[in-house]
């Protein structure tokens, strides 16, 4: 595997600031690693880079799949690795952008995801079992079969739980062995880690979601109902959709919504944490309390490695 490099970090901390501003210094690409922005039509919930940026910066993996499209780990890892050579063969930084550890990990230490199908008539027996025995009967049947993986997954994470079982019954192979298989991260890699205190952090992500209501967030997600788009889709049960979506089917009214988003969204900063601890050796943390001093310290450290 070729060294690869990274920045990480929590839910509005600040990363797409830092690699813009990076790339008005070196040359790179960026390759997402937000699991949300791989999908179309979902640009303002999801705090895509603007089109301006992505006009000045080469991006890869956005817009990559509809919101009722299937798209697994595997496939994630296929197409980032795809876009991760093309950028190198130009001369150019493959720079992995974003908050999903499961992405990022998988990518950088080199993980080996078999490219199972989705089963649907599977998922729906499971989902039948599921509303009448309750979501934690199923997760239970998980437990069962590998506790590892049913240690890994929230008991009412029902589309994670089932989509394990489903791995299972394809591959014969423990989840856990296929999802959270550790691998080392190439020799020459950097992985940098974008940092705010907790208060400063809370702060910028309430202040992103009110941003975000004035660019016309309910908007989005009205059209995306209209566009046929369920809400109970996997992409639009994401934090944000899914509370933005109660609103403009008239079920909550947008104060409650706001504050819902609010609150789950500092709940995911602190789920994520456990993607990218402080204690990691392998990630180079960066206080972006002052941006131009992480800027010029990101560029160091970027600037040199060996390529």
């Amino acid at each position: 595997m070729r060294p690869l490099t990274a920045i990480v970090g929590p839910t509005a901390v600040g990363k797409t600031d830092l690699a813009m501003a990076l790339a008005d210094r070196l040359s790179v690409e960026v390759v997402n690693a937000d699991s949300r922005q791989v999908y179309r039509h979902m640009d303002i919930g999801t705090s895509k880079p603007s089109k301006d940026d992505r006009a000045r910066v080469q991006h890869h993996l956005i817009d990559v799949a509809s919101p009722d499209e299937d798209f697994s780990l595997a496939t994630y890892l296929r197409l980032a690795k795809d876009a991760i050579e093309a950028v190198a063969a130009r001369g150019h930084i493959p720079l992995i952008v974003g908050g999903t550890g499961l992405y990022l990990w998988s990518l950088v230490e080199g993980w080996q995801v078999p490219e199972v199908p989705p089963d649907y008539e599977y998922r729906k027996s499971i989902e039948e079992i599921a509303s009448t025995q309750g979501s934690l009967s199923v997760h239970d049947e998980l437990a069962r079969i590998d506790g590892v993986a049913a240690a890994r997954i929230h008991p009412r994470n029902l589309r994670r739980v089932i989509r394990a079982l489903e791995l299972f019954r394809a591959t014969g192979t423990l989840p856990s062995e296929l999802l959270w298989r550790k691998g080392s991260v190439p020799a020459g890699s950097v992985i940098i880690g974008v940092g705010l205190d907790r208060s400063r952090l809370f702060a910028r992500a309430d202040a992103r979601v009110d941003r975000m209501i004035g660019q016309g967030f309910p908007e989005e997600v009205s059209s995306l109902l209209n566009m046929g788009f369920s809400p109970s889709l996997p992409a639009m049960t994401s934090i944000g959709y899914r509370e933005m979506a109660e609103h403009v089917l008239g079920r909550i009214d947008l104060e409650a919504a706001v504050a819902q988003i609010k609150r789950e969204t500092r709940r995911l900063i602190r789920r994520q944490n456990a993607w990218f601890r402080p204690a990691d050796k392998r990630i180079t943390w960066l206080d972006y309390g002052t941006p131009a001093a992480a800027l010029d310290a990101a560029a160091r450290i970027i600037e040199g490695v060996p390529r």
